[in-house]
C-alpha cells in the first residue's frame, strides 16, 4: 500500500502552502489584521491535516474505529450494496476539528474497490449514506471474515482520498485514506457483532475498539 508521511497528510501540503504563501504575501504587503486572518487560517489548515501516531490495543479480534469522531448509528440493516447481506452498520461523523486521516478496522485483504460519484448532503444525515459521493473498501480477514469500511463525502468534504489498492493485506490500525474537510465513516459488520460503543460515543482511529468479533471477548 502506498505510504506517507507524519505527523501530516501529504494530502495538506498543498493547502498549506499556498495558505502559508498568500500569508506572507499579505505580511509583506497588505494591513497587520489580514496577514493575522492569514496566519491563523494556515495553522488551521496544518491542525486540520495532522496526523498523530496511534498505537492500536493488542487484540486481533478487536474491531477499531476507522475514524476520529461522535458514533451516530448502530443498527442491523439489511446490506444490499456492499456485503449483500444481513449487516451491523455503524457510522461516526467527524467535523471538521476531527483528525481527518482513516484507519483500517481489523486486519484483512482487500477484496474490492469502489467508488460511486453522487451528492454531498450533511454527513450526519441519513440520506448521505444513500446518495452521498463514496469510496467503500471491501476485505477478507484470515478467518474468513467479510467487512466494508466506507468513506463518504459530506456537505463541505469534496475529496475522498484511498490509498489501500485490491489484494492488499492491511493491518489492524493502519492508515489507508482521508477525507477533506468533514464527513463520515460507514462500517459493514457480520450481524450479531459484539458492539462496545453507544450512540453519540467519541471515538479515536485505530485506538477505539468499536466491536469484537462473533462470541469472542
Amino acid at each position: 500500500m502506498k505510504q506517507q508521511h507524519i505527523p501530516l497528510a501529504r494530502e495538506g501540503y498543498p493547502f498549506i502552502a499556498l495558505s502559508g504563501f498568500i500569508t506572507f504575501i499579505l505580511a509583506l504587503t497588505g494591513p497587520v489584521a489580514l496577514a493575522f486572518a492569514g496566519l491563523v487560517i494556515t495553522l488551521f489548515v496544518v491542525y486540520f491535516f495532522r496526523d498523530p501516531s496511534r498505537i492500536p490495543p493488542d487484540n486481533p479480534e478487536a474491531i477499531l474505529s476507522p475514524a476520529d469522531g461522535r458514533v451516530i448509528l448502530i443498527k442491523e440493516i439489511d446490506d444490499e450494496r456492499f456485503l449483500k447481506k444481513k449487516a451491523l452498520k455503524i457510522s461516526i461523523f467527524m467535523n471538521v476539528f476531527n483528525v481527518h486521516v482513516n484507519r483500517i478496522p481489523l486486519t484483512g485483504t482487500v477484496e474490492d474497490i469502489s467508488f460511486k460519484p453522487g451528492r454531498f448532503y450533511s454527513a450526519d444525515k441519513d440520506k448521505a449514506a444513500l446518495h452521498n459521493e463514496y469510496s467503500a473498501v471491501t476485505l477478507t480477514t484470515t478467518a474468513g471474515i467479510r467487512y466494508c469500511v466506507v468513506q463518504v463525502a459530506g456537505l463541505i468534504a469534496r475529496r475522498i482520498v484511498c490509498r489501500a489498492e485490491k489484494g492488499d493485506t492491511i493491518k489492524s490500525g493502519e492508515r489507508y485514506g482521508l477525507i477533506r474537510f468533514g464527513s463520515r465513516l460507514d462500517l459493514y459488520l457480520p450481524p450479531g457483532t459484539r458492539t462496545n460503543v453507544q450512540l453519540r460515543d467519541k471515538v479515536r482511529a485505530g485506538e477505539t475498539i468499536l466491536a469484537y468479533l462473533k462470541d469472542r471477548a
